[in-house]
């Protein structure tokens, strides 16, 4: 099961890489104001269709070698599950593609759809579901002695996340309106995206470089009983 926990690692980045070369190279594609997933739209969307894909199910596999490695130890179902729910919700959002918006595909009318709008419901889980897993993962790290900063870290990637989603829908709904014109939208979901993504890659990196008894013991207090894992 340990194997797994190169999934987390192999993963999120190679999604980063895809979105990133896939925005610096797509005619009339801009990283600034659009989102990441209207890349699976137009010519060539099929390239961010299988990055959802391949990123959803390698974050899914992290997700079973995250439980084996915690188990035992404080967090070690939920930060599991919302971590895999998270990987589910990327394999929706590569299934059911978003729809045209913010004059992206070039010269497609913006149109809203069952598909686009099961997309949208699915980017709303993945934004709600990866900073829970952070928090859950911060409260994991509290309890274990020299883990301070991980958990400082964890809160800081999930709060990076809820401010940078809001911040991104709100300013793509000034731009709709036309309030804000070629607002930042693609430059603030990157910032959620690259901060969330990484930190799954680094936590699994972490693991892999943890022994298992110290992995096993971190919802131990010294002296103490293992904490009831929830």
């Amino acid at each position: 099961m340990k194997k797994l926990l190169y999934a987390g690692i192999v993963g999120p980045p190679l999604f980063i890489v895809v979105f990133l070369f896939e925005g610096f190279t797509r005619p009339g594609y801009s990283q600034w104001r659009h989102y990441v997933s209207q890349l699976a739209t137009g010519d060539g969307g099929w390239m961010q269709v299988v990055n959802f894909l391949v990123c959803g199910t390698l974050v899914i596999a992290f997700a079973v070698g995250l439980r084996s490695a915690l188990r035992g130890s404080r967090g070690s179902i939920g930060g599991p599950v919302l971590i895999g729910f998270f990987g589910s919700a990327l394999l929706v959002a590569g299934v059911f593609v978003t729809d045209p918006a913010l004059g992206y595909p070039v010269g497609a009318s913006m149109v809203h759809t069952v598909h686009g709008m099961i997309h949208g419901l699915a980017g709303l889980a993945a934004f709600t579901l990866l900073p829970a897993a952070a928090f859950v993962m911060a409260w994991h790290f509290s309890s274990a002695p020299g883990s301070r900063r991980w958990a400082l870290y964890s809160v800081g990637v999930g709060t990076l996340l809820v401010v940078m989603f809001i911040a991104s829908t709100t300013v793509s709904t000034l731009d709709e309106r036309g309030l804000w014109p070629n607002a930042p939208t693609g430059f603030l979901q990157r910032i959620a995206i690259i901060g969330g993504w990484t930190w799954i890659a680094m936590l699994a990196l972490h693991l892999l470089r943890t022994p298992r008894a110290l992995t096993a013991g971190l919802g131990r207090q010294s002296g103490a009983q293992v904490t009831v894992a929830v």
